[in-house]
């Protein structure tokens, strides 16, 4: 969220909603950024709080996470699916069970942007999502969130089918 909204010249995150928000513009339109600050399987109050305030709904929701299950680098976009044991996401589709269903949807029908980080090995998964990435790793990391940023924009301006097509490939995202 920091990249993008440093390249869309956002320079203030205010809090709301449990969280920091910036809003930027991705080709005339408004977006909301949102870093929740509430533990990660808590993640599904903040958006469900700023998703009422600002009447969205599921379909205008992209929700960006690390997963352990893609090697670091790789980015995947779906435009539904299930946690797949992401305890983020599990909260998140908790939350949106009551947007979803006014929208005749399943609470898994948000968009979600999952970025490679490796698995743990022998390190609890806890303290290795919260520690430092090796040297190996970071370079990779770069690359994948400078194309997360762009992932985002497209999906922004082209929607989420267009933006699958365009950075799920393998190692490059």
């Amino acid at each position: 969220m920091d990249l993008l909204a440093q390249k869309h010249g956002a320079t203030n995150f205010r809090v709301a909603h449990e969280s920091f928000m910036a809003d930027v513009l991705l080709g005339g339109e408004k977006v909301l950024l949102l870093k929740p600050q509430t533990y990660m399987n808590l993640a599904g109050r903040a958006a469900a709080s700023a998703m009422q305030f600002y009447k969205l709904s599921v379909s205008d929701l992209l929700v960006v996470v690390d997963d352990v299950a893609l090697p670091a680098g790789v980015i995947r976009l779906r435009a539904t699916g299930t946690a797949g044991g992401h305890n983020g996401l599990k909260d998140i589709e908790a939350a949106m069970g009551g947007f979803a269903a006014q929208e005749g949807k399943k609470a898994m029908d948000y968009a979600r942007l999952r970025i490679g980080v490796d698995l743990p090995g022998q390190i609890p998964q806890k303290d290795y999502v919260l520690g430092q990435f090796t040297s190996e790793q970071k370079p990779k990391l770069e690359t994948a969130l400078k194309a997360a940023v762009e992932a985002m924009g497209v999906w922004v301006s082209d929607g989420i089918v267009t933006a699958m097509n365009k950075f799920n490939g393998g190692e490059k995202g």
